[in-house]
């Protein structure tokens, strides 16, 4: 590290001077232990936060895109559950309104029961226009989604999410029972209306609940099955998945209280809500470690004041004011934990952007493994390390280390200089 200029204020020189030597001299070797203990601890600290808050991007991350792999940015419909007689009108609407949509396609979204011979499960049945799905959902632009093309009108194919074809025990080509839960009325009373479907095939998004409870038709073939008379809403995608918010809002303001507009965060409500909380749990827990870690810079500060009661009485019987002294020993309290927090989030941002090598290594060396494929859907330890939360994570633990030094340091400007020297 550099030497202050002497040309900088004397009690930047001499706080610094103090730093340096409670490293250096022997005679004050435990305050330098305590010193350094105090800078580890806030090192640790800082990068255990950065190191765990990246992980919970990382797994975000995952799970938001497998999700967002089979569902739209943002999605309208119409308050009352009317369809859509002009969809192209309506996503022109939304364009001019909302320059951040890119793509949009029309679609009819229905619980029923799917039925297999005496198996029957509770479904979410998606009619999709094929061609325009590959503009809004990733899966059906993607290899995979070529199955969706399979999907013609009037011939009642399906597609089943994998688990979901698991679980009934179904392979391309076999036959399955929709049955739709608006039912027909006869004389005989009101008899389910149900309908044959030839499965064209399967996909897999990687997330299970759409796996296992998701279902795709033509568009066409769902109007006529749940007789909805056309596309009952429109699909949406952004070009930010992270603006889905705001510009669900904005189109909720210009389309009108007819039209009900819902973001993909609003859509799996239960889920992002609880990642939020668990983020900002998990933050306040770290910065407590960082806290304690920064706090004790107190009692290396302490013991700094006691061991230099000679130094300050002398600095004050030559002019040096209260505050002057308070600002010394302020400058080597903040000096530690600038050091500390600065170490912490280069150890913090290594081993975040090199975790993907880092976990694999250490099961190596423990012959065992993490996130087994068996039994977790991810198998790799994902990190996404975000400024916007390393930002947030520095600055406090610089505020927590200078208001450590406060009390130290304003008990070192009332030492009375006849007392400090009087035993020297």
């Amino acid at each position: 590290m550099t030497r202050p200029s002497s040309s900088w204020p004397y009690e930047l020189q001499i706080g610094w001077r103090y730093t340096r030597a409670g490293r250096a001299g022997r005679r004050n070797g435990f305050i330098s232990f305590i010193s350094g203990v105090s800078m580890l601890g806030i090192a640790l600290g800082v990068a255990a936060l950065i190191i765990v808050l990246s992980v919970m991007n990382g797994f975000q991350k995952e799970v938001r895109d497998r999700m967002l792999s089979v569902i739209p940015h943002v999605d309208l419909f119409d308050a009352q559950g009317a369809p859509l007689p002009d969809w192209q009108a309506t996503a022109a609407k939304v364009r001019q309104l909302q320059p951040e949509v890119i793509g949009a396609a029309p679609f009819v979204a229905q619980q029923a029961l799917v039925a297999r011979g005496d198996d029957m499960r509770g479904v979410l049945v998606r009619g999709i226009s094929p061609a325009d799905e590959a503009q809004v959902t990733p899966l059906a632009a993607s290899a995979q989604g070529q199955v969706f093309s399979l999907l013609k009108p009037g011939q009642w194919n399906i597609v089943l999410g994998a688990e979901l074809a698991r679980q009934l025990g179904v392979v391309p080509g076999s036959q399955v029972t929709l049955v739709a839960p608006n039912g027909q009325v006869t004389p005989a009373g009101v008899v389910p209306r149900l309908k044959q479907f030839t499965v064209a095939g399967t996909f897999e998004s990687g997330h299970y609940e759409y796996d296992s409870s998701l279902v795709m038709v033509h568009l066409d073939d769902a109007s006529v099955l749940f007789r909805t008379g056309g596309p009952t809403g429109l699909q949406l995608k952004l070009r930010d998945l992270n603006e889905a918010r705001s510009v669900a809002a904005a189109l909720g303001t210009g389309l009108g209280p007819e039209v009900v507009v819902r973001d993909w965060t609003r859509t799996n409500r239960n889920w992002y809500d609880a990642v939020q909380l668990e983020k900002r749990m998990m933050f306040i827990i770290l910065t407590l470690i960082v806290a304690v870690a920064a706090f004790n810079l107190v009692s290396t500060l302490v013991m700094t004041v006691t061991d230099k009661r000679a130094d300050i009485a002398i600095l004050r019987t030559l002019g040096a004011s209260p505050r002057s002294i308070m600002g010394i020993f302020m400058v080597q309290g903040a000096a530690s934990g600038i050091v500390g927090t600065v170490a912490g989030v280069l150890i913090g941002l290594l081993v975040a952007f090199n975790i993907d090598t880092i976990v694999p290594a250490i099961e190596r060396l423990l012959n065992t493994s993490f996130l087994p494929a068996s039994v977790y859907v991810i198998s790799r330890m994902p990190s996404d390390p975000q400024w916007n939360d390393i930002a947030p994570i520095g600055v406090i633990s610089l505020v927590l280390a200078f208001v450590a030094t406060i009390y130290p340091s304003w008990r070192a400007s009332r030492i009375n200089p006849a007392e400090a020297l009087r035993y020297e």
